[in-house]
C-alpha cells in the first residue's frame, strides 16, 4: 500500500474549467484508520472540504466548495493512490459533480516539501 496522505499537500497537475480546482488549488490532506478528509483552497475556490474512506490505493470521498462567485457545488470522487518514482504520491481521480451537471477525470500530485515551505513563508 502506498504510504500515509496524512499531513500531505497536493495540486493538480493542470486547469480544469473555469470556476473549478486549479493549478493555484492546494489540498491539504489527513488520514487515520481508514478515514481520509482536506482541506483546500486557492484559484476560483474560497474554501472547499472532502471526506471519505481508503482501502489500500482506493479513496472514496465526497466534497464541497465555496468558489468566489459566491456559489457551492459539491460531488462524488473515486480516486486511486499511485507513489511517484521520487516518493511523491499522485491520485489519479475520477469525479462527478452531484449539484450540477458534469463529470471528468483529473490528477493531483503531491507537493515538493521546498515548494510547500516556500508557499508556507509567503502566507498572510
Amino acid at each position: 500500500m502506498p504510504r500515509s496522505l496524512d499531513g500531505l499537500v497536493l495540486a493538480p497537475v493542470a486547469d480544469q474549467a473555469p470556476g473549478q480546482v486549479g493549478t493555484r488549488t492546494r489540498f491539504t490532506y489527513h488520514e487515520k484508520d481508514g478515514e481520509i478528509w482536506a482541506e483546500y483552497t486557492g484559484g476560483d475556490v474560497v474554501r472547499g472540504h472532502l471526506v471519505g474512506t481508503r482501502e489500500g490505493d482506493r479513496l472514496d470521498f465526497r466534497y464541497v466548495q465555496l468558489k468566489r462567485d459566491g456559489t457551492t457545488s459539491s460531488g462524488h470522487c473515486a480516486s486511486t493512490v499511485v507513489e511517484l518514482p521520487d516518493g511523491r504520491v499522485r491520485l489519479e481521480e475520477t469525479w462527478e459533480w452531484e449539484s450540477q451537471t458534469g463529470s471528468g477525470t483529473s490528477v493531483v500530485e503531491q507537493l515538493p516539501v521546498e515548494v510547500v515551505q516556500q508557499v508556507t513563508e509567503h502566507a498572510p
